[in-house]
């Protein structure tokens, strides 16, 4: 049984790939594969276009390695790749509003299955709702916070990892941060005394 790579151990791994390392490559992509698409499925709201960005984002990591320095971790470097794709997207106007549906296959949906209780079919269909609302929520936002969203709530990254994924300050981040939540706050209060 393979051992989860630690971000050390992803740097290690970036650095074999840089001198040439095809199987460390592929270690690389089995664990961050599915991360990095669940980051752009969020931003794109696409998961076939989320699956072709993040094979671009995984070829500019392999074309970047004879540049990369592991000065940061391997996870904020990803992202900043992944970042920048998503954004390019967005603001070259490739950005299509074919949504999947919503009760589509998901890693919310496979998530959603393991619960201690079953709840009622009425309760599942609200809480649907609620989710797919807050999912049009944030996909509103502007594309910088709502990247800073995801990789905050989605990927637990901190502070500094977003910065250096976002190629900003911390403070700008926590600016980023506190706007977006101010405004998902605001638009989604009339949800606050439900459930």
């Amino acid at each position: 049984m393979m051992a989860v790579a630690t971000s050390e151990h992803d740097a290690e791994l970036m650095l074999r790939v840089r001198e040439g390392d095809a199987q460390s490559f592929a270690l690389l992509l089995a664990k961050h594969r599915g991360p990095v698409i669940h980051f752009l499925y969020r931003m794109i709201q696409n998961r076939a276009v989320a699956e072709e960005l993040a094979q671009e984002v995984f070829l500019r990591v392999y074309r970047s390695r004879a540049g990369y320095e592991p000065t940061a971790k391997f996870t904020t470097w990803l992202f900043r790749i992944a970042s920048h794709v998503a954004l390019n997207y967005i603001r070259d106007g490739k950005h299509e509003r074919n949504q999947e549906s919503l009760d589509g296959e998901s890693a919310e949906g496979i998530a959603r299955q393991v619960a201690s209780r079953a709840p009622t079919v009425e309760q599942e269909m609200v809480r649907e709702v609620q989710l797919a609302e807050v999912r049009r929520t944030v996909e509103l936002l502007p594309a910088k916070q709502r990247a800073a969203v995801l990789m905050h709530k989605y990927q637990e990254m901190d502070y500094a990892q977003i910065a250096a994924a976002l190629e900003c300050s911390e403070s700008a981040v926590k600016s980023l941060l506190f706007r977006a939540y101010e405004t998902l706050r605001a638009k989604l209060a009339h949800m606050a005394g439900r459930g």
